[in-house]
Order: C-alpha cells, then structure tokens, then sequence
C-alpha cells in the first residue's frame, strides 16, 4: 500500500479527499493511505505561532525551519521521500507522476505564506515539484493535484490498468477524440470507423485522432511528436 502524508497548515482542505471519487476507493480498498499532520502541532510559541519575518527585509513571513522540522523528523522514515510542492520546483508531468506512484512512503509539504526556509528545501527534500508557472496563495492544491495524477498509477487503484496508455501526455500525444451515444447529437455523427467493428481501424482512427487533436490543440507537443518520430525512423534505419 501507498502511504502518503501530507504536512499542512490546513488539514481541514484534505478530508474530502477520503471520499473523492477513485482517490476514495483506493483509501477504502487499502491501495492508498492519507495521513495528514498539522504543522501548527509543532509550534514552540504560546501563540501557535508558525512563522517569522525574513532576513533581508523580503516582503512576507516564511514558516520558521524548526517548527517544520519537528513536524517533518516526527513522520519522516528511513525509506521516506520528501516533496515540497513549490513554484520554484520542477514541473509535474504523466512521467514524473508515473514516478510517484513508485514511491511507497511519500511526505508532501505544502508551504504557505512566502513559503519556507531555505535550510529545509536544501538539506530535508528530495524533490520541488511545480503544477505550473503561476503562484498559489498555498501548497494545499497543489499537494491534492500531486496526489490525484499519480494515484492513477498505483497497481489496482484504476480497474483496466491499459486505459491509461491512451490517457493524454502518456506518449506525448493527447488523447483522441471519444464519443457515446447517441451516434447522431444536433446533427453531428460519430465517425464511422468508430462504429465498423474493425480493430484495426478503430485503431488507426484513434491514433489520427490524437495527431490531428494535438496539432490543433497543443502545437507544441505535435512539434515534440514530431522530432520524436523522426528519431525513430533515424534508429530503424541503423
């Protein structure tokens, strides 16, 4: 089973997350654990206080190294992985959270504020990870974004563990177009090859459909597809 912690100023933001969909299931199936701890327990202040003011005379508080360290040193296992879920980080993909669902025992610490001390993401963390090149006023959604894409990739949490190869990003291409019923909505149809009953060129349609989406939709991944393919061809070849 997967055990992931997530170390929080707002424990509350997680509890739906218990009975959310595929995330739910897996927590009920004992696929998944989700443990959540309270930075705050560990505040050394009367006040409950977490954070300081920051050297330098930067704008923001920053939450103060010990109080997450204790935090921290109070879950933390030989075999653990820390993230701390930054803007600075890297930035999550389909790889890097196939990569997570690997990892047995994994803390997520989400900051908040001006984020925090240096001392912690230089020497405690193994791995920054980003959702995007914006800034969030905290780590919590991000930390849930983390946890529902690689949740997909634990053994048993997903029913048909091939469905998603043809999820988007899984080989670069996004994923084709998909219909249900009725065959015939306002007068637009689903593609005929859909409904032929031949493998093969259900097949060859999904994968046109996949180029052609990507090509109108994400240029920059048809591009990558691209130089992928030719690389290929260039490998055959030799």
């Amino acid at each position: 089973m997967n055990s992931v912690t997530i170390l929080t100023l707002f424990p509350e933001s997680f509890e739906f997350l218990k009975t959310y969909g595929v995330i739910g299931k897996a927590i009920e199936n004992n696929k998944l654990e989700i443990k959540i701890v309270d930075i705050r327990d560990f505040s050394n202040d009367k006040h409950n206080h977490v954070d300081d003011t920051v050297y330098g005379g930067a704008a923001g508080m920053l939450i103060k190294p010990q109080v997450l360290y204790d935090c921290l040193m109070s879950v933390k296992k030989p075999k653990s992985k820390v993230c701390f879920m930054s803007a600075a980080g890297k930035k999550l993909n389909q790889k890097l959270a196939i990569d997570f669902a690997e990892i047995k025992d994994l803390i997520i610490i989400c900051g908040h504020y001006e984020g925090i001390d240096a001392r912690i993401t230089n020497h405690y963390v193994d791995y920054e990870i980003s959702i995007g090149d914006y800034v969030l006023t905290g780590g919590e959604i991000p930390a849930m974004v983390l946890i529902d894409s690689m949740a997909r990739f634990i053994d048993g949490v997903v029913g048909k563990k091939e469905s998603l190869t043809t999820d988007s990003h899984y080989n670069t291409l996004l994923q084709q177009d998909e219909y249900t019923k009725p065959r015939n909505f306002n007068g637009y149809f689903v593609p005929s090859e859909l409904v032929s009953g031949d493998h093969k060129k259900i097949a060859e349609w999904n994968r046109k459909s996949a180029i052609e989406k990507t090509k109108r939709v994400r240029p920059d991944l048809y591009e990558k597809f691209l130089r992928e393919e030719s690389k290929d061809g260039i490998n055959q070849k030799n």
